[in-house]
């Protein structure tokens, strides 16, 4: 039987047009979320994924702004114009893109970002709220977005070996909190397993779900999966493709074409986690609108 593919263009769509309809009901209030998304330097990659969040914030009907800074633009420069956002109104949800220039201290920049403005759910203070289950905080976008995949697609979580392969702070550490949380989406058993894990097939082969997120091109094979077994894959990596229109292709973390006949569940890639990352950055910044303005959720 051929695997489901998990379509997170779909979920992504109904997602934002929840969160357009939300936008449409706090405009009538007179209220209209914002979000600032900043760049600095000119990494081809990011400045497509910065035009598609501001594309999508307008298609939603927030107010967005965006900062293009060279990439010899001084950390000084850069935590200044941080803190006029942080003092903005009209201004809900802050994301600096990264990664930035290497002179710059990223850690720095996110500390100066208001936590209650910190869509990007890397604070200190959200990843301590995350790890409390207060829902006060940020979460994370591609973790959250994983979740809200399973959830849409009527996966349970509850009770299953989840295996996330990769440690970082971006996706492994908070998604391994999200997922081991109780309730709807959570209640899993979670492995958290990396590049230094012995026996690595092993270890994923116990996964009722498995989780790729080690960014590197095509590194889950067939070895690594149980028959049955549902595979997120959270890589986007760029190959090199002599056939190709660009001269490269996107690849996931997972090995496609081998991998997917073993499995029950796959997301593709492109079109499957990528699409959700920037649904629930929108959700975030909904939800910072009206934490800021003491609105409950409707």
């Amino acid at each position: 039987m051929a695997p489901k593919l998990i379509d997170g263009k779909a979920i992504a769509r109904a997602s934002l047009e929840e969160t357009r309809l939300a936008t449409d009901r706090l405009k009538a209030r007179e209220l209209t979320p914002g979000l600032a998304v900043v760049l600095v330097g000119d990494d081809p990659a990011s400045r497509a994924y910065v035009r598609s969040k501001d594309r999508t914030c307008r298609e939603l009907g927030f107010y967005s702004e965006k900062f293009e800074l060279s990439a010899d633009t001084p950390q000084g420069e850069l935590l200044a114009l941080v803190r006029s956002l942080n003092a903005n109104p009209s201004i809900h949800g802050i994301l600096v893109q990264s990664p930035p220039p290497a002179h710059i201290d990223e850690a720095a920049v996110i500390d100066a970002i208001d936590p209650r403005k910190d869509v990007d759910g890397f604070h200190a203070l959200n990843v301590a709220r995350l790890a409390m289950d207060d829902p006060r905080g940020f979460v994370p976008c591609t973790p959250l977005g994983c979740v809200r995949l399973l959830e849409a697609s009527g996966i349970p979580t509850g009770g299953k070996n989840v295996v996330i392969l990769g440690r970082s702070m971006i996706v492994g550490k908070p998604l391994a909190l999200l997922l081991m949380r109780k309730g709807a989406g959570g209640d899993a058993t979670v492995t958290v397993a990396h590049s230094r894990t012995r026996d690595l097939p092993e270890v994923t082969r116990r996964a009722d779900i498995l989780i790729a997120a080690i960014g590197r091109a095509e590194y889950v094979r067939a070895e690594h999966v149980r028959e049955g077994a549902v595979v997120i894959d959270v890589g986007i990596n760029r190959v090199g493709d002599p056939a190709s229109e660009k001269g490269y292709r996107l690849v996931g973390d997972v090995a496609f074409g081998e991998v997917a006949p073993r499995c029950s569940a796959i997301t593709p890639v492109p079109g499957g986690v990528g699409p959700m990352t920037i649904a629930m950055l929108m959700a975030n910044t909904l939800k910072a609108c009206r934490q800021l303005h003491n609105l409950p959720e409707d």
